[in-house]
């Protein structure tokens, strides 16, 4: 049940379940359907596409410009669980944006640390919560419970660390064990993690791509298809092979870490978290009144979320803190090839924000 995706085996293993591709349904009915509450997002997967030729050179620029910053952040994580953690670790990547940054940090751990470090991916789904039997089968495996660190790529306004929270204390109270709740993060938005290498709102390259940057894997799917004794399922992309670029990435960045571990890792700066949310919150509540936004799960702020917004949802608007900025490239290239409009405010506390369209607006 369990395997590597793109990855090799050492890497890691997505406690996944390998789903057939049944039917795939549109973004825009996938939308109605999530805003009307008829089904779940977990419940439904859209088409994924490889991405074009002219988006792929805005992923390659970008990994030259901030691939030795994400490794560089990576470094830092590693070394914050190096000295948080004793004995054998288990990195818990969530699919899919933290599996990259746990492929990085379990080699970092093991390759400049000395420490043992096993990594797995799993699901994690809002108002669902994080995958118990994935769980169930790491603690199964011998491995210890505070053992256990859960990395991502980044918050935007920390919906997945409490989620994370909540699930992992309810599992905890379920099966009597002591697993850390926290998530351990390359940037932090929202004050919302309990470890963060940054607070900065920065191009993290991994997450301009979909499945050709994860191992080949789906976005994960909890549908009627999985029975409560199996792992989370999703779609393996085997046919988008010849343009992956999951393990070379992840090599990439690891070799940038090790070269910089020869030098002094600089300790991250200690994030402000109260400072954080505050300006999350007072974001998000200027932006519903100023759009007319009912429901805050339609504003999606930081370069991660609104990448993923124009890469696998139905956008209504782009906002940019500055138009031409490297950081924002692959947003701009995206808004032109799917005609979203975009908004300039100078005063944007993120480099990038992106509107969800509400179902009700037709």
């Amino acid at each position: 049940m369990s395997f590597s995706g793109s990855y090799r085996s050492e890497d890691v293993t997505f406690l996944l379940t390998r789903l057939e591709a049944q039917s795939f349904t549109s973004v825009l009915e996938k939308e109605r359907l999530i805003q009307s509450g008829q089904r779940h997002y977990s419940q439904m997967l859209s088409p994924e596409l490889p991405p074009s030729p002219r988006y792929m050179a805005v992923f390659e620029e970008a990994c030259r410009a901030n691939n030795a910053r994400m490794a560089l952040h990576c470094l830092r994580l590693a070394s914050l669980v190096d000295a948080r953690r004793e004995g054998d670790i288990t990195v818990v990547s969530l699919a899919r944006a933290g599996t990259p940054v746990g492929v990085v940090v379990a080699r970092l751990l093991r390759e400049v640390f000395g420490r043992k470090a096993t990594h797995y991916c799993v699901s994690i789904v809002r108002d669902r919560g994080i995958d118990w039997a994935a769980l169930r089968h790491i603690l199964a495996n011998g491995h210890a419970p505070e053992s256990i660190v859960f990395v991502d790529g980044w918050t935007g306004k920390g919906v997945i660390a409490r989620e994370l929270a909540l699930s992992v204390s309810a599992f905890n109270a379920s099966e009597k064990s002591r697993i850390d709740n926290g998530l351990y993060v390359l940037s932090d938005l929202a004050g919302a993690s309990a470890c963060a290498a940054s607070g900065d709102d920065y191009l993290i390259p991994s997450s301009i791509l979909n499945a050709t940057v994860s191992g080949l894997v789906s976005r994960t799917v909890l549908d009627e298809r999985i029975g409560p004794q199996d792992f989370h399922g999703c779609v393996y992309y085997g046919e988008f092979a010849p343009h992956d670029r999951s393990q070379h990435f992840a090599d990439e960045v690891a070799a940038l870490a090790i070269a910089q571990a020869g030098q002094a890792i600089p300790a991250p700066v200690a994030l402000d978290a109260q400072a954080a949310a505050q300006r999350s919150r007072a974001y998000l509540d200027g932006a519903m009144a100023r759009y007319g936004v009912q429901d805050v799960n339609l504003i999606k702020p930081g370069i991660g979320e609104a990448t993923r917004v124009l890469l696998r949802r139905v956008p209504r608007l782009l906002v940019l803190r500055a138009r031409g900025a490297a950081s924002v490239a692959h947003l701009e290239v995206l808004a032109e090839e799917k005609q979203v409009p975009v908004e300039i405010d100078a005063d944007l506390p993120y480099h990038a924000v992106s509107l969800i369209r509400s179902a009700s607006d037709g």
